[in-house]
């Protein structure tokens, strides 16, 4: 049997044999028609009833969802010419979104319609730096010749009408059905914005701008999907549903198009649909812009989330609707037969008139949603949309959503370098998964005769942390720090500005070591043979220096500060101290009240068990707020 829509829709197609058809209105009129029930088979009638459902009538409406998605970015800082002083430092983009969605209103079999809307945009953003020390003439003592450019080039569309084509099959005798859509074409906008920029080149007329911006209206292709031989559900006839991902598995280097389509109809279209249930969080550092969230990609645990639900009215009347969002547990291998939970304390109501769609959305705090409350990690987070109406559930849909820890920024000190915490991110990893990052601060390369301060320093952590933000879109992070890194991070997290959420940017802050009050011999201390490349921050630990640091440096911003105390050592400066060797249990102490002591040495406080000892236990923490593994 053939439904053709509408001169300007596009075609309908439900393909039921004849022998089909007898079969369904055979098993309607059976079902429709029970055998009255007495007090003696009530039950065995009602476990029946529960098996076989009536088959409404009518023909098949429902909505085909159909994303295309591509995430991906790069970034590099490698020396140029001359290692010591030359960067190149060049960062790529790519945020590629399609969404289409086709609703089939089968209510007038005489008729159909399916009518399609399509949302596209295509961010492809790259930026370059290249930096070089160099002189003009003999008589100059130097600076910094610049090159800077950009290429931004975006896309978008949108459109509204018939899909190019649909079709649905049907085969109950066999308990399949097969699927095909071809959206609609959509009429685009191009624009490409080119700048180059110079800097401190000797001549003039090098240093001058330019600029070229490029527009045009690209036809975007409709995307299309065809699934085969799909199974239906025995025990609920009256609904086809089903998912299909296919595209890049993330095994590859290189990112590549992700497609994911989903589908539901129904036979019964006096119900209240789900058609949709997505995720969106505010791009760094824009607050008020807001993208979606990609499920290979996930958010970050902290990120305020908007959390949305499209509610479809296939009814001919107007229905009152209410909307719950709940955390569900289904499927999970351990708390599997836990309730769901609220995500927050909102319900929305909504009125929807026949046909209606509309689109309702909470605002939800994903903090501590990366584990589970006993310590547990938690890759993927489920979250649950349901409509009810006068007290009974009408629908629901169930999402995944990926919650990753919060980047962790590891500040070494000035002389252990970075490599002292190469180990860290695979101790991340076994931890919670790759997802959880490690970002080790390097200090920037410095003209010689001006070596870094804390200050200086501080200053390079401040962009070093906004640039990390930026790529993992994480508006908060931890901070774990040694040595003198410890001050670095202070003296950031002091100067630190509010995240709009009103919660700390740096939520847990680590200090290994770090000599707060000073350490009295530092001026005169040799500890190798890159001590003369750091003497000024040498003379900053002197304890003058740092009472007058620390009158300065007061505001934590409601960061939680612990320190790991060495204790094993009783020489210092030739006094007798406790120490680890560098830092005294007094200067490691100061103004920390959550402190662990360690008899191990202050180049050892960065080791694979004070990791397991000290920091982990202090960045897991669970939905509810607590600590468990501190807690065991």
């Amino acid at each position: 049997m053939k439904l053709n829509s509408m001169k300007g829709f596009a075609t309908v197609t439900l393909i039921l044999n004849s022998f089909v058809f007898s079969a369904v209105d055979v098993a309607a009129q059976r079902r429709s028609a029970p055998k009255p029930t007495t007090a003696s088979n009530s039950r065995s009638a009602g476990a029946a009833k529960s098996v076989q459902k009536p088959v409404c009538s009518g023909g098949w409406t429902g909505v085909v969802t159909l994303t295309k998605t591509l995430q991906d970015s790069h970034q590099s800082d490698v020396p140029g010419i001359r290692k010591e002083m030359d960067r190149i430092i060049q960062n790529t983009s790519r945020d590629y979104r399609y969404v289409g969605k086709a609703i089939v209103d089968n209510s007038d079999p005489q008729a159909p319609a399916v009518n399609s809307k399509i949302n596209f945009s295509d961010k492809d953003k790259s930026y370059g730096l290249e930096k070089v020390f160099d002189a003009c003439n003999s008589r100059e003592k130097g600076h910094w010749f610049t090159i800077e450019s950009s290429d931004d080039r975006i896309t978008t569309a949108e459109a509204s009408g018939p899909a190019r084509s649909f079709n649905l099959s049907v085969n109950e005798l066999n308990g399949t059905y097969s699927l095909s859509l071809q959206l609609p074409h959509a009429k685009g906008k191009y624009n490409r914005q080119e700048t180059l920029r110079r800097a401190g080149h000797c001549q003039a007329k090098n240093n001058e701008p330019w600029d070229r911006t490029t527009n045009e209206e690209p036809r975007i292709e409709g995307e299309s999907l065809s699934v085969h031989n799909e199974k239906l559900d025995p025990n609920d006839p009256d609904e086809i549903s089903g998912s299909k991902v296919w595209g890049d598995d993330g095994s590859g280097t290189v990112r590549s198009f992700v497609y994911k389509a989903t589908w539901r109809f129904t036979r019964c279209p006096q119900k209240l649909l789900i058609t949709d249930l997505k995720f969106e969080h505010p791009e760094f550092p824009n607050y008020d812009q807001w993208k979606e969230v990609v499920e290979q990609t996930g958010t970050i645990d902290g990120n305020l989330i908007k959390v949305k639900a499209t509610v479809l009215n296939l009814s001919g009347e107007p229905k009152f609707a209410e909307v719950y969002f709940k955390e569900t547990y289904a499927g999970d291998k351990w708390n599997g037969s836990k309730p769901d939970r609220p995500l927050n304390d909102n319900t929305v109501s909504l009125r929807l008139d026949a046909g209606e769609e509309r689109e309702v959305e909470i605002l939800w705090n994903s903090s501590g949603y990366a584990w589970f409350d006993d310590g547990r990690p938690r890759n993927v987070q489920r979250i649950k949309a349901e409509a009810w109406e006068n007290y009974k559930k009408q629908d629901e849909l169930i999402r995944n959503l990926k919650v990753a820890p919060k980047p962790v920024i590891f500040i070494p000190g000035i002389w252990t370098g970075s490599r002292s915490f190469e180990i860290y991110q695979n101790l991340l990893t076994i931890s919670h998964s790759y997802d959880w990052k490690a970002a080790v601060f390097s200090r920037k390369p410095r003209p010689p005769g001006f070596p870094a301060s804390v200050y200086d320093n501080a200053d390079d952590l401040a962009e070093f942390v906004r640039s990390t933000q930026k790529k993992l879109n994480a508006w908060h992070v931890d901070m774990a720090a040694h040595s003198t890194g410890g001050l670095v991070g202070r003296l950031f997290i002091h100067k630190s500005e509010a995240v709009p959420d009103d919660r700390p940017l740096v939520k847990h802050f680590m200090m290994l070591g770090t000599p707060n009050k000073g350490v009295p011999c530092a001026d005169s201390m040799n500890l190798n043979d890159a001590f003369d490349a750091h003497r000024r921050t040498a003379q900053e630990l002197m304890p003058d220096e740092m009472a007058r640091f620390n009158q300065f440096v007061t505001e934590q911003r409601g960061t939680k500060f612990s320190a790991l105390v060495g204790n094993g050592s009783n020489t210092l400066c030739a006094s007798i101290e406790k120490s680890d060797g560098f830092t005294s249990v007094e200067s490691a102490s100061f103004g920390v009240e959550d402190i662990v002591f360690t008899s191990d040495a202050h180049p050892d406080l960065v080791d694979q068990k004070h990791f397991g000892e000290f920091i982990k236990p202090r960045l897991v923490t669970g939905p509810r707020g607590g600590y468990p593994l501190l807690q065991r």
